[in-house]
């Protein structure tokens, strides 16, 4: 018998990939958590039936996520990441010379314990116990509503705005993560698909441009998830990716990630140039 996992993203569109073995099934007290490994994709963490990373593709989201905003800001010394349980973020966020200390604030601790045991690759910094970084298991909302002018760069590495990540999406929290930031400071956050989810876009973009003198998107190309093409939003107060200057800045081994990208990220489709004006 074949086994196949789907995700579900509209009433007339999924995503559906083979299914070798179920690794792992489980709730937690904020969802359901699996673990399945696919013939497409390698071991694949799936959340409430949502594709959320895999380990041939990882990468992609991974290094785009932290590498294109710690290179905005001139010198990130200390770095918030909300959600992240698969520690992809942290495990490159990590890597950058500059960054001193990094919190990470996942709400979900199953999530944290599957990765660890189940996607080993991607939960490197969690695993080795990286000395820069200090995991907390906890309330991202709350822990953003406490913070005040203490971090250069929060990275919102949530998942989808529908159960424990729906709070991740709202003026509130911007406003919140405007307070958490250095007078110089400056945010980014996954912002789904530009074709498949435009209301969210458009609502979270204004709410950002409300509060951040600068707002700014871009995007990267990831298999699982809707589409291939998906968006991240930056909340600025300062640096905007024009003027980035990488001639004297730490030079990665990445595998999408480049110093291209750096810049060509932001040359958007003019149907998402439209949607975000």
């Amino acid at each position: 018998m074949q086994l196949w996992c789907t995700e579900n993203e509209t009433e007339y569109l999924g995503l559906t990939t083979r299914v070798k073995e179920t690794l792992f099934a489980g709730k937690s007290e904020f969802q359901d958590v699996a673990v399945v490994d696919t013939y497409q994709f390698g071991r694949m963490l799936v959340l409430d039936g949502v594709f959320q990373t895999s380990i041939a593709e990882e990468f992609v989201y991974h290094e785009m996520i932290a590498h294109i905003p710690l290179f905005i800001h001139p010198n990130p010394k200390k770095v918030l990441v909300i959600g992240g349980g698969d520690g992809g973020a942290v495990r490159e966020v990590v890597r950058h010379d500059t960054v001193e200390k990094v919190e990470m604030v996942e709400i979900d601790g199953l999530v944290v314990e599957v990765s660890k045991k189940y996607l080993p690759q991607i939960s490197k910094a969690m695993l080795e116990n990286n000395p820069k970084l200090d995991l907390k298991i906890g309330d991202g909302i709350g822990h953003m509503a406490a913070a005040e002018n203490e971090y250069d760069v929060i990275i919102v590495d949530c998942s989808d705005p529908i159960g424990p990540g729906e709070g991740l999406f709202t003026h509130a929290f911007y406003q919140n993560v405007y307070k958490a930031l250095k007078p110089d400071g400056l945010f980014v956050q996954q912002t789904e698909s530009p074709f498949y989810h435009q209301p969210l876009i458009q609502r979270l973009s204004k709410d950002i441009k409300d509060i951040f003198p600068i707002h700014e998107m871009y995007l990267a190309h990831i298999p699982i998830y809707p589409g291939g093409m998906h968006c991240f939003t930056i909340g600025s107060k300062k640096y905007a990716s024009k003027d980035v200057d990488l001639s004297n800045r730490q030079k990665l081994e990445t595998k999408y990630y480049n110093e291209e990208l750096q810049k060509a990220a932001f040359a958007l489709p003019n149907f998402v140039k439209e949607l975000i004006k």
